[in-house]
């Protein structure tokens, strides 16, 4: 069952993960045409982004609303909830009428769908966490919790290539009229699998021990704020210097490589799918080193090297060398990884077990509205303002910084401890 949990982490959040970076690939390549066409390109490609950013919005809402009753019915219960709802809304946006069909309202649907998207991304995380973390024993926990981290590089492949696969089988003409709904429709047979598989995998045992034991929290919400509310803020410090370059060099870069190098969008997208693939397997081996030399150093190695990497980045893009545009773009997320995939181990460390999946919810999540979220709307700002990449690159390397401080606060409440049930002030 420890397997399975493990291994249903990294799908079922595959699937979710799917659904919501393929609006992030269609918000940079097709909904500022389809959407927007009365804008300014630029106009056009900041209220595409901002549509997506509404999806980060509602990502702490639904941390706190299935973090209730995750911590008060289950960990199991909410995941097949979260799934269903995203499989919804990412359908549901397959379908939504254009611009020169309903005007405007096709925008505001499509924003009510990305807020829905949202919701159901934003609860899904920390109970994919616990399942794996928590069948599991503490000294394989960074490895087995980084399977959870496997889904976003995985689910960003599935959707670009997806995209991809479309584009270059119908061409942009029709890509524009009907062939990017494909995907989206698509993620009907995808949610259903993972609603069956989810339904697998048994209850979370340290949840189930909690139950037994009589300490469920009776507000796990109020809980958290009370009493964890120092957890809460690090932990979502501590992801901007992950989270930010996360988007900049997985939706930003889809924007950058076509307005300003001048690239044809099927080749960054390409370029994209190739660091997501290579991170499919840094981020698994992150977690696994964070088993072995612990969590703080190889997380803090991450910050360190991200402070550096960005002005190297956005100098190789700019080089003009094809070679060198290839070689920053693939191994940019890669890097990333040594934060990303112990962070979902080092999150669930700082709360106790009847409130883990408020507090670890709302910590991780809270983090789409501070960092990763606005990301490709400052970027795409920041060059407009200063016609350079430079300030990108300062913005990225500060962010790595906070991160880095956040880290070492952090780093004595998750030296050895232990994912089992502990009784709650409030239960």
């Amino acid at each position: 069952m420890a397997r399975r949990a493990v291994l249903t982490s990294a799908l079922a959040t595959t699937i979710e993960w799917y659904d919501f970076f393929l609006y992030g690939a269609a918000a940079a390549l097709v909904f500022p045409r389809l959407f927007f066409p009365k804008s300014d390109p630029f106009v056009g490609t900041l209220l595409s982004f901002s549509t997506f950013f509404v999806g980060f919005i509602a990502r702490p809402i639904g941390a706190a609303i299935c973090g209730h009753y995750g911590d008060r019915i289950g960990r199991k219960s909410q995941l097949i909830a979260c799934m269903l709802l995203m499989g919804t809304a990412t359908v549901a946006i397959g379908v939504i009428p254009g611009y020169n069909s309903i005007g405007i309202w096709g925008a505001v649907l499509l924003t009510l769908c990305r807020l829905l998207q949202g919701l159901g991304v934003g609860g899904a995380w920390s109970g994919s966490v616990l399942m794996a973390g928590e069948w599991t024993q503490p000294h394989r926990r960074g490895f087995t919790t980084s399977f959870a981290q496997f889904g976003a590089p995985a689910g960003l492949v599935l959707a670009n290539g997806a995209l991809a696969i479309v584009s270059g089988s119908v061409g942009q003409q029709a890509l524009f009229a009907w062939g990017w709904r494909l995907p989206f429709l698509a993620s009907v047979v995808l949610v259903a699998i993972g609603i069956w598989v989810r339904a697998r995998v048994r209850e979370s045992p340290v949840f189930t021990e909690i139950q037994a034991r009589g300490f469920i929290a009776a507000t796990p919400l109020m809980t958290v704020l009370r009493e964890h509310w120092r957890g809460v803020v690090l932990t979502t410090l501590l992801r901007s210097g992950q989270h930010i370059p996360f988007y900049i060099f997985t939706t930003y870069a889809l924007t950058y490589g076509a307005t300003v190098l001048g690239l044809h969008a099927s080749f960054v997208l390409a370029l994209v799918m190739a660091q997501s693939a290579l991170s499919m397997v840094t981020v698994l081996l992150s977690g696994h080193l964070s088993d072995r030399y612990g969590r703080y150093r190889v997380i803090a190695l991450g910050c360190l090297v991200m402070m550096a990497w960005p002005f190297l980045y956005f100098g190789l893009l700019d080089s003009g060398r094809m070679a060198l545009i290839v070689i920053a773009i693939v191994i940019a997320l890669p890097l990333q990884d040594l934060q990303y995939g112990p962070q979902a181990a080092y999150i669930a460390d700082q709360f106790p077990a009847p409130v883990r999946y408020t507090g670890s919810a709302l910590g991780y999540q809270l983090a789409s509205i501070t960092a990763g979220g606005p990301a490709p709307l400052i970027a795409a700002w920041l060059y407009h303002q200063f016609h350079s990449a430079l300030p990108i690159a300062i913005y990225m390397s500060v962010a790595a910084l906070v991160s880095l401080v956040c880290a070492r606060v952090l780093a004595p409440r998750s030296a050895g401890v232990q994912l089992r049930s502990q009784p709650s002030a409030s239960r």
